[in-house]
C-alpha cells in the first residue's frame, strides 16, 4: 500500500514522510504500552530438541527465515555465542535479491537471516528452540504477523545434512508434543545461497528501537529471549555495521 504496510514496514526501498502514516504508527505504538498482551505474537515454552550437534570448535553458519528480518536479526543478535547475524534474502537468484524486488513475492525469496555462531558456546539445535520459540510463529503460513507473501514464509535454510536432520527431527518431535495449536509449516531447503541485505536494513531493531513496527512487533521477541533464556541471553548486540567499520 504505497510505501507502507498495514504495519509501518516501508514496501519498498524508501521511508515515505506521511503525516497520515505517522499518526497510525504513533497509535500503534501507543497501543503497544497499553496492551502488551496482544502486541505481538506470544513466545512458546518449548522443549529442547531431542537431536543436536556436539559442541565443536571454530564457528558455524545457520540461515533462517521468519517474517520480517528486522526482529530476527535482532533477536540472534543477543544471543551468547553468535559472532554476527546479516539480515538478507535466501531462495532465489543473486540478481533478485534486492529489497523491492523480493517485496514482490515472486523471486522464492524469504527475508532471511544468516548466523554464524561458535558451536562451543552455542549448538544449531539451541539456535533452532529460540527460533522456534521467541523469533517468529512457525505455523503462520507465507506471514509473519501483519506481513504477508512467500518472502516472509518460515523456512530454515538447512547449510548441511546434518543440520536438515536435525530441524527434520526437532519439527517432528514439536509438532508431536502438540506444543503449538497448530501444526509446524516451517519448509526445509538446502542448496540455496544466502545474499546480504542492503545496509539500511542491517542492525535495524538496535538503530531503531522508537520506530513503532519495531516497538510493537520486535522488541518484544528480545524481551521473551532475555527471559525464556536467561542462559543464552547478551545484553549486547554483536552489531553488523560495527564489525564492518572495525
Amino acid at each position: 500500500m504505497g510505501d507502507h504496510d498495514m504495519s509501518g514496514k516501508p514496501v519498498n526501498g524508501t521511508f515515505a514522510k506521511s503525516a497520515l502514516a505517522a499518526l497510525v504508527l504513533a497509535a500503534a505504538a501507543a497501543a503497544f504500552w497499553q496492551t502488551p498482551a496482544i502486541s505481538a505474537e506470544e513466545a512458546v515454552v518449548i522443549p529442547p530438541p531431542a537431536m543436536d550437534e556436539k559442541a565443536a570448535p571454530g564457528t558455524e553458519k545457520a540461515v533462517f527465515a521468519g517474517g520480517c528480518f528486522w526482529g530476527v536479526q535482532g533477536v540472534f543478535q543477543h544471543v551468547k555465542g553468535v559472532t554476527r547475524a546479516v539480515s538478507g534474502y535466501a531462495g532465489g537468484e543473486k540478481d533478485t535479491a534486492v529489497y523491492e524486488t523480493v517485496g514482490s513475492g515472486r523471486t522464492g525469496h524469504a527475508e532471511s537471516v544468516e548466523i554464524t555462531y561458535k558451536p562451543s558456546e552455542v549448538t544449531y539445535g539451541q539456535l533452532l528452540q529460540v527460533y522456534f520459540s521467541v523469533a517468529h510463529n512457525p505455523t503462520q503460513l507465507n506471514f509473519q504477523g501483519p506481513d504477508s507473501g512467500t518472502q516472509y514464509r518460515s523456512t530454515v535454510f538447512a547449510e548441511n545434512d546434518a543440520q536438515k536432520k536435525i530441524a527434520e527431527n526437532y519439527i517432528a518431535q514439536l509438532d508431536k508434543a502438540k506444543v503449538f495449536p497448530k501444526p509446524i509449516v516451517t519448509t526445509l531447503e538446502t542448496g540455496k545461497t544466502f545474499y546480504p541485505a542492503e545496509d539500511y536494513h542491517q542492525d535495524f531493531l538496535t538503530l531503531n528501537p522508537t520506530y513503532p513496527y519495531i516497538v510493537y512487533n520486535d522488541l518484544p521477541k528480545v524481551e521473551n529471549l532475555k527471559s525464556l533464556f536467561p542462559q543464552l541471553y547478551s545484553d549486547k548486540p554483536v552489531l553488523v555495521m560495527a564489525a564492518n567499520k572495525s
